[in-house]
């Protein structure tokens, strides 16, 4: 009512005085500045900045098997996302198998920055599509390709040459029993040699990539990986 008292007030001091039409205006204008300042501030967001972070980590389906990958493991922006998945590649810090911070944006000052060392164990999850298991193809298909003879490095693990003109020629397989380890290895040459290490869970392939300078301490890397295929999956049967 003191509203309506006052607008009719005003009205009626408009018609004695032309020129305090601007004081109605004036009132007007307050008033719907007022309400529009209480709508924005019911309706303003009351979250945080951190509710717009990804989550820590993401269930993802790769050939029907679910993990619970590490979002800042995750190596590709497409593939940060949660659901089915044909393929997921990820990268862990060695020893620590810690997943590293989500890469800032490159630009010319930052590229130097960019280059990583070698101090990371990658891992690739795809479906296998009932391909020919990892198992499998070092028990029947590397064999028609190796040098009979093994090269012991030390007392559980040994090393048999490929064949010079097989399709793996320039490489090397690295076996071990406990704790288990099958690895394909390229040579050292202009480039570091690198090793490849592949194991099935259910419905997907996991294909480990690692420095082979780091068979030296072939335990390790060995246990590393049986870890990661615990953390990302569960313990293996």
């Amino acid at each position: 009512m003191t509203l309506l008292s006052t607008a009719q007030h005003i009205a009626r001091d408009t018609r004695k005085d032309p020129r305090s039409h601007m004081v109605l205006i004036v009132v007007a204008a307050t008033i719907t500045a007022g309400a529009i300042g209480l709508v924005a501030y019911l309706l303003w967001p009351t979250w945080g900045n951190g509710a717009a972070n990804a989550p820590s980590r993401l269930p993802v389906s790769v050939g029907g098997t679910l993990f619970n990958v590490p979002t800042s493991a995750i190596r590709r922006k497409i593939q940060r996302h949660s659901g089915p998945q044909e393929r997921v590649d990820l990268n862990f810090t060695f020893p620590s198998l810690e997943a590293p911070e989500l890469p800032r944006h490159m630009s010319a000052d930052t590229v130097e920055e960019k280059v990583q060392p070698i101090d990371r164990i990658f891992l690739s999850i795809s479906a296998h599509h009932d391909t020919l298991a990892p198992d499998v193809r070092v028990r029947t298909i590397y064999p028609r390709y190796l040098e009979q003879a093994a090269t012991p490095i030390d007392d559980e693990l040994a090393m048999r040459a490929f064949r010079d003109g097989s399709p793996y020629a320039n490489e090397d397989l690295f076996t071990a029993s406990a704790p288990g380890l099958n690895a394909r290895c390229t040579r050292d040459g202009v480039t570091p040699g690198m090793c490849l290490s592949e194991r099935r869970v259910d419905g997907a392939d996991l294909t480990f990539r690692f420095p082979r300078s780091w068979l030296s301490q072939w335990r390790d890397v060995a246990n590393a990986m049986n870890r990661l295929t615990a953390q990302l999956h569960g313990p293996q049967k």
